[in-house]
């Protein structure tokens, strides 16, 4: 009772102060899933330096290096994650808020790390801890063309989505870019910015690795096959432009949602 006394006064007193962040990393030690004292203060902190009062969720992932077999990798990644849940838990978190405990694994080294291998490794034995905000679509985010929109608003169309790894359309997006096409037409005044996006990537890689391609330009890909889609809809290509986004922007839905494409309004 008193650690959760103490905690609900940190966190009343922090939130006055503290940039929210939405991603907190905790390192392991090789083959480890126990923790140290600092290391248990950096989970508190986190928690602390939110405004708990529109925190929705927590998620918790746990990864391992790419060493050992599938099946023990994926136990001691969940053994890390259970470990951080159970920091949370004992300092009086509300437990039904930790919506998500997965751990997933070994991390997998692609061949363009090798000369940094020791460094990739150490950061691959990780926690991420990752917060949901209430109503964490935000103002000026919308998931369908609107009648009306303003300059800075992003547009997440939920039938656009991507396989991991992959920058192909689908049969259904194609549906769906075609309906947008239509909708395009009709408001010839919007220019937009197409923002392609990631899930799954760790912090330290601005971009996923495109499997078609082999290149780390994923993000980049998908926003540019929807953009020279749209031109073969007779969409102006004046009116748009293209961006990878990387993994910087998840919206908080899940990893399937984060495999993505936006427009940024630019222009009315």
């Amino acid at each position: 009772m008193l650690n959760y006394l103490k905690l609900i006064t940190l966190l009343s007193f922090g939130c006055l102060f503290a940039q929210e962040k939405k991603v907190e990393t905790i390192y392991f030690d090789f083959d480890k899933y126990s923790i140290d004292n600092q290391q248990e203060q950096a989970i508190l902190d986190f928690v602390i330096k939110a405004d708990t009062t529109v925190i929705e969720s927590i998620q918790i992932y746990g990864y391992c290096d790419d060493r050992g077999n599938n099946d023990y990798n994926y136990k001691l990644s969940e053994d890390r994650v259970n470990t951080v849940k159970a920091v949370l838990t004992s300092h009086g978190f509300n437990k039904n808020k930790i919506l998500i405990i997965e751990g997933k694994g070994r991390v997998i080294i692609t061949e363009d790390v090798f000369a940094n291998l020791a460094e990739i490794r150490s950061k691959n034995r990780r926690v991420d801890l990752l917060i949901v905000k209430k109503n964490s679509f935000g103002k000026g985010i919308y998931n369908s063309i609107q009648e009306k929109h303003s300059v800075g608003d992003r547009i997440y169309f939920e039938n656009i989505l991507f396989q991991l790894g992959s920058s192909k359309l689908s049969s259904n997006s194609k549906k769906e870019l075609d309906k947008i096409a239509e909708q395009l037409q009709k408001n010839k005044n919007i220019e937009f910015e197409i923002r392609g996006h990631v899930c799954c990537t760790p912090s330290y890689y601005y971009d996923a690795i495109d499997r078609a391609t082999n290149e780390r330009k994923l993000s980049l890909n998908r926003a540019k096959i929807v953009f020279w889609y749209l031109i073969s809809k007779n969409v102006n290509s004046l009116r748009m432009t293209y961006k990878g986004c990387g993994n910087k922007f998840p919206l908080g839905k899940g990893e399937a949602v984060d495999r993505r494409v936006e427009f940024l309004i630019t222009k009315i």
